[in-house]
């Protein structure tokens, strides 16, 4: 073992480790799935961290350096384009609750769209919180073998059950309370990462913001599939949507605003790591290329800042797993810690059996933003008055249709644009037409039955 590798795991170690000893031990319910720390709710700052954070996960960043890489600037704004879903779940996530009187998302479809609606939105919360385990740990894996070899999957396992250990101390009040370290630590490792990349490109920052060309056939169609699916995508992800309700109102509209602009601005950045390897000429992954170009400094602080993220999304993923498990499903007045920890455990072996194999194949299966865009106009007019075929119509419709598109090859009169993501872009454009149209209809056909009945 060399001292790279070394190094690499102490800092993995020394940094699970540590958050195991600064994460609080929950006692009670609300301690273990609420956040709340001496019965008070997280304030705007400890949301706002965790909001953020559980969304820069290792897979993220490092889809951000790759667009950077592959369409300059562009690349990474397109990919901060999904972090208009904070803006878009945080207003609707308050309407919910100061207008409908709904404590979760649960609570809100049972009561509007019956049991059925919770057994599909369910699986497709289950499938996302799945493939967050082995998506995350398979690119900390990376860093310290080829992907099969002995060092991957032990760095693999040892990473995860460390993750484990501190969420289970003390569930959402662990992830929320290390969240706050963590993003501290990324926004410090990203300001670090940056004073390498700057002052080594010739035309310093100006350099970065010229890069790549603004058209849709240079990474503009994936900015307009962001903005289709941040409508849709935020409503699917209990990490970000189960943290709409443990605080005020007003803390947790705040907290959601800030957390899509700061969100943003950091996948912007972190996708300068890409662009530097674009300018330089570097092939590979970006955040590997730029590693090795600057030598084990750069390694080591990659490999941190993905530890990192990685944590914070595992940890919210557990968290919000125990949730769904403890409260969301059970119809038990009194949720016991007990179930929420055997949740945690379960999902974590679950979710790390696909490293075994492999994930490109299983990639194949992940719920995308694409077939879950029926969930848009559910929540988005989520006080209309509709029948509760709408939501079968508009989800389950959507899924089938978004996965089908998905899957075959578009003729070309369906592709409106150019460029890589030009199929993916009418594909969503396709099923949003659909689902919308679904739901209207839905709606104008309740009405009209409503008018017969009056008569």
């Amino acid at each position: 073992m060399d001292l790279i590798t070394i190094l690499q795991w102490f800092l993995v170690l020394a940094s699970s480790v540590g958050l195991y000893f600064v994460a609080p031990l929950a006692r009670t319910a609300d301690e273990f799935f609420r956040g709340s720390r001496r019965e008070q709710a997280p304030n705007a700052l400890f949301l706002t961290s965790s909001l953020v954070i559980s969304w820069l996960f290792a897979k993220s960043i490092t889809n951000a350096a790759n667009l950077g890489q592959s369409f300059g600037l562009v690349g990474g704004v397109a990919y901060a384009g999904y972090y208009l879903s904070f803006v878009v779940a945080g207003l609707v996530i308050i309407r919910l609750r100061t207008r409908g009187g709904y404590l979760s998302i649960h609570h809100f479809l049972e009561t509007k769209f019956g049991r059925g609606a919770i057994v599909v939105f369910t699986f497709l919360i289950i499938i996302r919180l799945y493939n967050e385990i082995w998506s995350n740990t398979i690119v900390i894996g990376s860093y310290f073998g080829a992907t099969g070899t002995l060092p991957y999957y032990v760095a693999i396992v040892v990473f995860t059950l460390l993750t484990l250990a501190y969420t289970l101390k003390g569930g959402m009040s662990s992830s929320i309370m290390t969240d706050v370290i963590q993003m501290a630590l990324f926004v410090v490792l990203l300001v670090v990462i940056l004073g390498f990349i700057f002052p080594a490109q010739e035309g310093g920052i100006q350099s970065f913001a010229t890069s790549g060309t603004w058209d849709l056939a240079h990474g503009l169609d994936l900015l307009l599939v962001a903005v289709i699916q941040c409508f849709s995508y935020p409503f699917h992800d209990p990490v970000l949507t189960d943290r709409g309700f443990i605080s005020a109102p007003k803390t947790t509209l705040k907290s959601y605003l800030w957390a899509g602009l700061i969100g943003a601005l950091c996948i912007v950045f972190f996708s300068f790591v890409g662009i530097f390897t674009r300018l330089q000429g570097l092939e590979g992954e970006a955040p590997v290329a730029a590693a090795r170009y600057f030598g084990a400094p750069m390694l080591l602080l990659m490999n941190l800042i993905m530890v990192t993220s990685a944590s914070s999304t595992l940890d919210s993923a557990m968290a919000s797993f125990s949730k769904l498990v403890s409260i969301d499903l059970s119809r038990s007045p009194l949720p016991k810690v007990s179930t929420g920890r055997l949740a945690m455990v379960a999902l974590t072996v679950l979710g790390t059996i696909p490293v075994f194999f492999d994930p490109t194949i299983l990639s194949a299966t992940t719920v995308s933003g694409t077939v879950v865009l029926g969930l848009a106009p559910i929540f988005l007019f989520w006080s209309a008055r509709v029948p509760r075929i709408a939501f079968h119509l508009s989800v389950v419709g959507g899924l089938l249709l978004g996965g089908t598109l998905s899957f075959i090859t578009l003729p070309d009169w369906l592709i409106f644009t150019e460029g890589k993501y030009a199929a993916l872009l009418s594909t969503n454009v396709i099923t949003s037409v659909y689902c919308f149209s679904v739901f209207g209809i839905s709606c104008l056909t309740g009405r009209i039955r409503r008018g017969h009945k009056a008569i």
